[in-house]
């Protein structure tokens, strides 16, 4: 996995990742969403009646749309956002211990891809959803959340420490 980190975190995958990852948030998705909220974006979560209403409201073609869109699109998503985390916080990580705080990125995506396989599996078998689908698949969206937003403030704040640090070297003439 070192040899990972160290790929994502080299400034022109940082950059990579960060166009692409803006471009599904800015243009990709709501483009594609046509003012729709998909389940996963849902911050706290869906119950079965929330989930049941949802995908009648898609209509066939909408629950097909969106299954397309789950099993190509919201595939690649996850591994650009975290690999963009884990790659700001492998780099900028103020110690080499702190380093390993990079799988916590890779954890969350691995939440964002079971997420995707719980919501294409009800999107297929819709009507017949259980309550305990649902359940779990709203663990997966919560958890993925959960981990998702830890991994942006940890790279947030790997990310101020590296420019910090740049600053200060800067400043004072010493090699970065």
């Amino acid at each position: 996995m070192t040899q990972y980190f160290q790929f994502i975190s080299t400034t022109r995958n940082l950059w990579l990742s960060f166009v692409l990852t803006a471009l599904f948030v800015v243009v990709i998705f709501p483009y594609l969403s046509a003012g729709v909220e998909s389940l996963d974006a849902r911050l706290d979560g869906y119950s079965h009646a929330e989930v049941m209403a949802a995908l009648e409201g898609y209509g066939a073609d909408g629950r097909w749309r969106y299954i397309w869109i789950s099993l190509i699109l919201d595939t690649i998503f996850p591994l650009l956002y975290c690999s963009l985390y884990a790659g700001l916080i492998y780099r900028f990580a103020p110690r080499e211990a702190l380093k390993p705080l990079a799988y916590l990125a890779l954890i969350g995506g691995l939440f964002y891809l079971g997420e995707n396989v719980q919501i294409v599996t009800m999107l297929a078998q819709f009507p017949e959803i259980s309550v305990t689908q649902v359940e779990w698949a709203n663990r997966f969206t919560l958890t993925k959340f959960a981990f998702s937003c830890l991994s942006m403030v940890l790279a947030a704040l790997a990310l101020c420490y590296g420019v910090v640090k740049w600053a200060y070297n800067k400043k004072s003439g010493t090699a970065a």
